[in-house]
């Protein structure tokens, strides 16, 4: 069976993204970003990796992502339909139409939904990209975390994870410190 891997950036204080979605106040420096080249390229967008000149490189950890409507919205401003050409893309919505992307808008329960990608053969990991409500709604199938921690209270946002008081155990077993504060903690769910 696959794994899922939470990927995803978080303030201090826990908050993955602002009130209204935005992500700009994070940090991200150019030691963080050639670290993701090299170790998950296929987690930086299409239009990102053509600016960076990677296009061509391979998927080396994920060949699909989940996420939700509000972490896919955004990509409309680049604009693109397709903000990760190079992955099969899955977007967990009830309210989104779109009939012009090659992402599959996933209607159903967004457990279901993972656990079937999980049945899915590949030798290839799913990332799971965001927002906080789908990662609390799939939870019990979330079997790794990689959180990019960056040195920034924000005070309020959308949480790392939103979901009903259910207790789950995680371990760390690495952790990257970059020369900015940020932290990379790759933990893994504690069965």
């Amino acid at each position: 069976m696959r794994t899922l891997v939470y990927f995803v950036g978080t303030t201090l204080d826990g908050y993955i993204a602002g009130s209204h979605g935005e992500t700009d106040f994070f940090p991200v420096t150019d030691e963080l970003v050639s670290w993701m080249v090299d170790h998950y390229p296929e987690t930086l967008p299409t239009h990102i990796r053509r600016q960076l000149n990677i296009d061509h490189r391979e998927n080396r950890v994920f060949d699909t992502v989940v996420m939700g409507r509000r972490t896919f919205e955004p990509a409309f401003a680049v604009p693109t339909t397709n903000p990760y050409a190079h992955l099969r893309q899955h977007v967990v919505s009830r309210t989104l139409q779109l009939t012009d992307t090659p992402a599959r808008i996933e209607s159903g329960e967004p457990l279901e939904t993972v656990q079937r990608l999980k049945e899915q053969p590949s030798d290839k990991s799913i990332w799971l990209c965001g927002g906080g409500t789908l990662a609390g709604s799939v939870l019990p199938e979330i079997d790794e975390i990689l959180l990019k921690r960056y040195p920034v209270i924000a005070g309020a946002g959308i949480h790392l994870f939103a979901s009903e008081f259910h207790p789950r155990r995680f371990t760390a077993t690495q952790v990257i410190e970059f020369t900015d504060g940020t932290e990379v903690t790759r933990l893994t769910r504690v069965s």
